[in-house]
This record gives structure tokens, sequence and C-alpha cells, in this order.
């Protein structure tokens, strides 16, 4: 298990990315080994992104402590573990991940999985991960 601080910065790269693409109205993007995603829109307490899974790839199996998530499937199929649950979305459907409950998101398609994640809480850094299990041995929040 690999685990950041229970503290989380107050700054991060990412965040600071996040703040200079959102006051030029751009939108902030970032590729990880799974596929990709963007930051749609961000507030005080909340942050919308397009998240795409490419096929025969899932992300960690992880948590984090200070915002839970809504995910709603755009296209493909996304297989959820959710807390002891695995369940199977199909476009337009959707489901809710507290804080502090384990959880992963794969596309076991053959085509792109793309959702809207909804993310709120006191603190949406990319920071406040912790992974119990990574595909691609991360150690990082990357």
């Amino acid at each position: 298990m690999v685990q950041t601080q229970d503290r989380p910065k107050s700054s991060t790269e990412s965040d600071k990315l996040n703040s200079a693409a959102t006051k030029n109205n751009s939108p902030m993007s970032d590729t990880r080994p799974w596929g990709s995603f963007t930051v749609l829109e961000e507030g005080k307490g909340y942050k919308i992104k397009r998240i795409e899974v490419k096929p025969g790839h899932r992300l960690s199996l992880q948590m984090h402590h200070h915002r839970s998530e809504h995910w709603i499937v755009v296209s493909g199929t996304a297989k959820v573990i959710c807390g002891d649950k695995e369940i199977l979305l199909c476009t337009n459907q959707s489901t809710y991940v507290p804080a502090c409950t384990p959880h992963r998101l794969e596309n076991s398609g053959v085509i792109p999985l793309v959702l809207i994640e909804v993310q709120n809480g006191e603190y949406l850094g990319e920071d406040d991960i912790i992974r119990f299990q990574d595909d691609y041995a991360r150690t990082d929040s990357k």
C-alpha cells in the first residue's frame, strides 16, 4: 500500500496547473498509463472531470480522505468496485463513491470508456489518494 500524507499539502504542481488553466478558461488535461482526464470546471468544494479509460485498462484500487465522487458513464462499459460491491455501468448510468471508500474503475470493453466525474469535498488535490493496488507500480499521485 502506498500512502500519501494524512494532511494534504496546501498547493501541488497539479493544483497550480488547474488554477492557471481555470484563469485562462482552458481545460487542464493529464495523461496517465490507463488513459487521460480533463478538468472541465472547478469551484469551491467541487471539481468536474472528463475521464477516458483505454480498453483493457483500469485505475488503481484507491481511496480519498477528503472527497466523494459521482461517476456518470457517457460511453462504453465501466466495471466499478466500490467498497465490497462490484457493478457494471453502461451509458447513462451512474454511481456514487463515498469518501474513505476503496474503489476502482475498469474498462473491460473494447471501446474507450468515457465518463464524467463530479468530485465534492473540502480538498480536491490529486495528492489526496491512497493506493492499495496499482497495475502500473506508481508510488506518487500519478
